[in-house]
């Protein structure tokens, strides 16, 4: 049975992520710790499948920070931050964090968490029973391993991006030349099924393109339809 570690210092809070997982999940084993000192005790001394934790832990600004750090040095347990602060705000910290999703504190509701939870535990899952997948060919410009998700790369610079845009991401990318529908796409997201949410994630996809390579252009918009993945060569992108 998976175990998953609740890292967060608010005991409501805890609790109330605690009670989603397990009805999501029954029989799934639970831990929950309230401070840095605890937590990094437990995931040095446990394996967990998931963990969960929240940035700032009592008075430490950066608790969850020195927290990943110590996860990934022992093998990259998948994290899931849940925190305050705007999400827009972490996008290149999340990059060099190697956490695999964030989420903000009351933006989200019980739906998207479980989603993004449980889409998590399975690619823990996958990566713990499969070799990793085969890297993508030295010519390929983007390379997606469907196994860990959290690590798209654009010419070999890692993207961070939420789990339902690279969802958008490789629907595209797998289609590439082709138109792919507002109502193609609507079937890769878990909720907000309309074409103002769908433009949301295609704009959270080009900026965290763009922060790693500012001529990135190969997201198009085609009207009233939807999107296409359009690979031209680096000359005629930058004569666009």
């Amino acid at each position: 049975m998976p175990r998953v570690a609740v890292i967060e210092d608010d005991l409501p809070t805890s609790n109330q992520l605690k009670g989603w997982i397990e009805a999501a999940r029954p029989g799934i084993q639970v831990d929950q710790w309230f401070s840095r000192d605890a937590a990094e005790l437990a995931v040095a001394r446990e394996q967990y499948d998931v963990i969960t934790l929240d940035i700032e832990l009592g008075r430490e600004r950066h608790a969850g920070v020195a927290l990943i750090n110590a996860i990934n040095k022992r093998g990259g347990t998948p994290v899931l931050v849940i925190s305050a602060m705007p999400a827009t705000l972490y996008r290149s910290i999340m990059r060099a964090l190697d956490a695999w999703d964030y989420l903000q504190k009351t933006t989200f509701e019980e739906a998207d968490f479980v989603d993004t939870f449980l889409e998590i535990l399975r690619a823990s899952k996958d990566l713990r029973s499969a070799p990793l997948a085969a890297a993508a060919a030295p010519d390929d410009e983007l390379s997606l391993d469907p196994l860990r998700q959290r690590t798209p790369i654009w010419r070999g610079s890692r993207i961070n991006l939420p789990l339902t845009a690279q969802r958008i991401l490789d629907t595209l990318y797998q289609r590439r030349g082709e138109v792919v529908s507002y109502e193609d796409l609507y079937e890769v997201v878990k909720s907000g099924r309309n074409r103002d949410n769908i433009r949301k994630h295609v704009s959270t996809i080009r900026e965290a393109f763009k922060e790693i390579d500012p001529a990135f252009d190969s997201i198009e918009n085609v009207p009233m339809r939807g999107f296409r993945w359009v690979s031209l060569p680096i000359a005629g992108r930058q004569a666009r």
